[in-house]
């Protein structure tokens, strides 16, 4: 009898250390739209849930959130204690968004590197489109019968251009 209520005993909790053997990713995602503001999905808040393949220890403390990045795109939650865990959350940014702060601005003087396995080649150049970063913009090179191509914007005054 006593055997059988230790057995039942220990099943019942087992689903209890179950649950804190790894930290609650629901929570981790409340706690950025708590510190967004705005739901998850809508502009200015996470793009996306946090991946639920992540195996994170239980944070015995409150979770620590904060901008990471000048442009306040992607926030950082981590587990302020010794061992503890950290995670950078993109932000969603609407099309809109992007397009009202360029990194590179029509006429501006770039750099535009072509970049393959084991070599990079850059020539100066002007960009032709204004865009943000990661977009993909018009660019001429310098010289006088310089072709215009299409590379992205990888920072201010950096175009670049990846061959396969």
């Amino acid at each position: 009898m006593i055997r059988t209520l230790a057995l039942v005993a220990t099943l019942a909790a087992t689903p209890a250390l179950a649950q804190s053997a790894h930290a609650d990713l629901n929570a981790i995602d409340s706690a950025i739209a708590q510190f967004t503001g705005l739901p998850q999905g809508a502009p200015g808040g996470a793009a996306m849930p946090v991946d639920r393949r992540l195996r994170l220890n239980p944070c015995r403390v409150p979770l620590a959130l904060g901008w990471y990045g000048a442009r306040r795109d992607t926030v950082e939650v981590s587990c302020p204690v010794a061992g503890g865990w950290r995670l950078y959350v993109p932000l969603a940014v609407t099309t809109q968004a992007a397009a009202s702060s360029p990194t590179v601005i029509k006429g501006d003087s770039v750099t535009i590197t072509v970049a393959s396995e084991g070599f990079a080649v850059s020539q100066p150049g002007e960009a032709l489109e204004s865009g943000p970063q990661g977009a993909w913009i018009k660019v001429r090179g310098l010289g006088a019968a310089a072709p215009v191509l299409r590379a992205r914007v990888i920072r201010p005054g950096l175009v670049g251009i990846d061959l396969p």
